[in-house]
């Protein structure tokens, strides 16, 4: 049994986002970026978690990385740190040891 939709329900409404959020798909890298909302007690919960100080491997979103504290302030904590920082599929991935490492593929 086929369903019957009026024409005012088949139409959708275009939305504009908020904000534009950087596409990293296919090698493209927009130029607006996120302005970081600053927040210094989320950087320090990342790197206060248990995982942390176990050495293990965190993962969080680039975009909320960037909204949050920004890429930079990141980017300094775990240097500071000397832990080990990538970036893959939208998500940094931080390695919470600073020994060496060795990728295998």
């Amino acid at each position: 049994m086929s369903r019957r939709f009026s024409a005012s329900c088949s139409r959708r409404q275009a939305v504009k986002p908020a904000f534009t959020v950087p596409c990293h798909r296919a090698g493209m890298i927009h130029e607006s970026r996120l302005q970081p909302i600053r927040h210094p007690g989320w950087g320090r919960r990342i790197f206060s978690a248990r995982t942390v100080q176990r050495g293990g491997v965190l993962r969080r979103a680039v975009r909320d990385v960037e909204r949050e504290i920004g890429r930079d302030a990141l980017v300094a904590e775990v240097r500071a740190r000397s832990f080990h920082l990538i970036e893959c599929g939208g998500q940094f991935i931080i390695i919470c040891n600073p020994g060496h490492i060795r990728l295998i593929c």
